[in-house]
């Protein structure tokens, strides 16, 4: 099967609907592009990662897999425009490290959140929040709309536990938590980027009616929903935030891929690993480096 296949395959096994607008995938505007490397030769082999690294790279080389499904962009920016970073020295040495390998990157975006039939009775989910719940052992604590973001009824722990909890299933360094660490915690909700905008009133508002304990955040500026969660831990109300980042929290979402891409693909004769990055995050605590 030749890389182009491939990515057709996968593309027409997922849902197809924009996750912001609900309206048809347009590959004219999709984020989902090839991004390195030209699609007419044999696959060889599939690595998936969320984001296509230097040593996710030399990784795919090593397996000798010629195809990277990568969940983020693969030169820093959105749309990942090689012409703005043309003469950056990191650029020219990972554009080297390409070309030496010669396989290609395809970015899977807008087509994994678009729902992939992975769910009971092939009900079609979002799959990078479906890995992630996978992975926590969380599938049965699921409560209301399964796409994005996604909210839980766990059984009763602290927000500490649960801090501890998502380092260790997470594979993390460490992690950071805002907020009242000691709270009761049994509802938690995924939201969506917390940027410091305007918008982030409606999360401190939906956090308020649906009564959350814990917020599991990627981005989390520090102010805004950040400041709301520590005067509410104050003022006891047992709220807490505990930040992962971003590509940690939706990296199990493209391990999980490699268990759906053989049924995407029609075979299991091509290779399919998954390649982790390892956390994004070190961390230098009074007690000293934790890595």
């Amino acid at each position: 099967m030749i890389i182009s296949d491939v990515i057709d395959h996968v593309k027409a096994f997922c849902g197809g609907l924009n996750y912001e607008t609900g309206e048809k995938i347009n590959d004219a505007t999709t984020r989902d592009k090839v991004l390195y490397g030209g699609t007419n030769q044999e696959c060889t082999g599939i690595v998936t990662c969320i984001w296509p690294t230097a040593d996710v790279i030399r990784n795919a080389q090593n397996l000798g897999a010629n195809l990277i499904i990568s969940h983020e962009a693969l030169f820093w920016n959105h749309g990942d425009h090689q012409d703005i970073i043309a003469g950056n020295t990191t650029y020219l040495s990972k554009k080297n490290l390409l070309d030496k390998w010669g396989g290609v990157v395809w970015r899977c975006h807008d087509y994994i959140h678009s729902k992939v039939p992975i769910d009971s009775n092939d009900s079609l989910v979002d799959g990078i929040f479906y890995g992630f719940a996978a992975k926590l052992g969380w599938l049965e604590y699921r409560i209301g709309d399964t796409s994005m973001p996604m909210e839980f009824e766990i059984p009763e722990m602290s927000g500490r536990e649960l801090a501890t909890l998502l380092v260790q299933k997470l594979g993390l360094n460490g992690t950071r938590i805002t907020g009242d660490a000691d709270a009761c915690i049994r509802r938690v909700h995924i939201p969506m980027h917390i940027f410091g905008t305007p918008n982030d009133t409606n999360e401190i508002n939906y956090v308020d009616a649906h009564s959350i304990d814990a917020l599991i955040t990627m981005e989390f500026v520090d102010f805004t929903t950040c400041e709301y969660i520590r005067d509410a831990g104050m003022l006891g109300q047992g709220k807490c935030a505990i930040t992962v980042g971003h590509f940690n929290l939706e990296e199990p979402g493209m391990e999980y891929m490699v268990t759906w891409l053989p049924t995407a693909l029609g075979t299991s004769d091509i290779p399919v690993t998954f390649v982790g990055m390892t956390d994004t995050y070190e961390y230098v605590t009074r007690e000293g480096i934790h890595a």
